[in-house]
């Protein structure tokens, strides 16, 4: 180990060598065999850059050393071809702590605090293992409308463990890759309660692996992925609404969620200096497939949505979803930039469901979204939910989801920067809900039923972190009337009452895509 606090490493009484390498100063103790698998330096090898490269980007994507630095001598012997190297590490904290507390502001009118405490150790079993504890929790109420005086809150501790390497039941070389994989072992659990509505419990467990294949390309695969759903103390009206609407009633039923989920990332973002940056995030998501095969081999039974199967006592979900995101950004001098944006997504319940599980499910809407409208409040199709004012609580999602976003972003001065920006998009439903009024999603009409706004934003960027507030108006509202959809001659900035129902204000963290 190494201090930037002088030119020198610091002496320790202790030294230990393993494979011909000595290790100094120990510290911070990583396990000598754990950091092997990141040197790729050996005794009288010829030298290689592309080893010397692994050896400094393996050591450094471990993410326990601030930096790396790797040193050639001449070694003391009569043979002046060969070097002596060494590898100089200057360690992060092997412990961290952060706690931030804010004001959360949200669509229904709900205001309170949210509290989120992060404890983090880099070297749980000396072996560069990350543990990361975090307990978040919001309590939020209304001040005056339909709850005044009524609170809702919500808790979720998460327990995550990396680890740098891949855990597998087989013994894997080792290869020449630049980038050190990662196990992910997660836990969580969320608690929410609903004022005199209902109460949601949800326990996760993920077991998967992260890796890079280059700098630009990251892929992630969970083949253990688990999601536990309760819900309970449904209130009379809650169970009215529910009754409703059979399709939102079967999203809000207990459900055990058990598949495999795969994620792939192309990013050139990470070359700053480029001008024409692309980005693609593809994700596939399939559940409930090896529980149905499980069913059907031992207990011949068959998935069927009429007549669901269970599993421990409860109703397991069957889906296959997937995701892409493209976005490309223009760079142009000054650090203006236009970036361009476009999301598809689609879900399909089969077999053992008949609809989506309700945090499955695609919605529209607000600061990361279409931003002149609120949250969650676009779609399904040409279904308004204004006209509903149990919205806030029981919103419908769609199976389908198409979006695209352009906005053009420049320096103001300072730290701060504008921005100008349309949004479109809407989420449909694959089948008819009878509950509803609002038609499946159908090529050939889909574009007359996209939702449209624009709007302004000011951001203030300071690098490390950016607080954005952008002002959206609505130019196309999907839920009226052919012919009358563009709303852009009722625009009427001098009116109060329409700035009141149309310009939507949102205040968020980091950009938006």
């Amino acid at each position: 180990e190494y201090s930037l606090g002088g030119n020198r490493r610091r002496e320790a009484a202790d030294t230990l060598i393993v494979d011909s390498i000595v290790f100094y100063n120990r510290e911070y103790t990583i396990k000598p065999s754990v950091l092997l698998r990141s040197i790729y330096f050996h005794p009288y090898d010829k030298y290689s850059r592309r080893n010397h490269n692994i050896t400094l980007n393996r050591l450094m994507s471990m993410g326990n050393y601030k930096f790396v630095n790797v040193k050639f001598t001449d070694a003391d012997s009569s043979n002046n071809n060969l070097l002596n190297v060494f590898i100089q590490l200057t360690p992060m904290p092997k412990r961290t702590f952060r706690s931030e507390i804010n004001i959360v502001s949200k669509s229904n009118d709900f205001i309170g605090p949210h509290v989120n405490v992060n404890y983090k150790n880099r070297n749980t079993f000396n072996g560069a293992e990350l543990l990361s504890l975090n307990l978040g929790g919001s309590l939020e109420t209304q001040f005056s409308g339909n709850y005044k005086n009524t609170y809702s809150y919500e808790i979720g501790p998460q327990v995550e463990l990396f680890f740098p390497k891949f855990i597998v039941p087989f013994r894997l070389k080792k290869t020449g890759s630049f980038y050190v994989p990662k196990t992910r072992i997660s836990t969580g659990y969320n608690y929410i309660k609903r004022t005199d509505y209902f109460n949601l419990a949800s326990l996760q467990f993920v077991f998967g692996y992260k890796w890079k294949e280059t700098a630009k390309t990251e892929h992630e695969l969970n083949p253990v992925n688990i999601n536990y759903t309760a819900v309970s103390n449904k209130s009379d009206q809650f169970n009215q609404l529910l009754n409703e609407n059979p399709f939102l009633k079967k999203s809000y039923e207990e459900q055990f969620i058990a598949g495999l989920f795969y994620s792939y990332t192309f990013n050139e973002q990470v070359v700053p200096d480029q001008k024409n940056q692309f980005y693609i995030n593809a994700t596939a998501e399939l559940s409930g497939n090896t529980l149905s095969l499980i069913k059907k081999t031992f207990y011949n039974e068959s998935a069927s949505s009429s007549n669901p199967s269970r599993f421990a006592g409860t109703i397991y979900s069957q889906f296959a979803r997937g995701t892409i995101d493209v976005r490309n950004y223009f760079n142009f001098k000054k650090k203006n930039k236009i970036a361009l944006r476009l999301y598809t997504g689609v879900g399909a319940p089969y077999g053992n469901s008949s609809t989506l599980p309700y945090i499955k499910q695609f919605f529209s809407g607000g600061a990361n979204s279409i931003r002149a409208f609120i949250i969650n409040s676009v779609g399904p199709g040409t279904y308004n939910r204004e006209n509903n004012t149990d919205a806030s609580f029981l919103q419908q999602g769609g199976d389908i989801k198409l979006e695209g976003n352009m906005e053009y972003r420049c320096n103001l001065f300072s730290i701060f920067k504008g921005a100008i920006f349309l949004d479109a998009g809407n989420v449909w439903l694959l089948k008819k809900n009878p509950a509803i009024d609002s038609q499946p999603f159908a090529f050939n009409r889909f574009y007359n039923e996209l939702a449209v706004g624009t709007g302004v934003g000011l951001r203030l960027d300071a690098s490390f972190f950016v607080i954005r507030l952008d002002i959206g108006i609505p130019l196309r509202k999907p839920w009226l009337e052919e012919g009358n959809r563009w709303v852009t001659d009722e625009i009427n900035f001098g009116s109060g009452s329409w700035r009141s129902d149309n310009m939507i204000f949102n205040l968020a963290i980091g950009y938006p895509f």
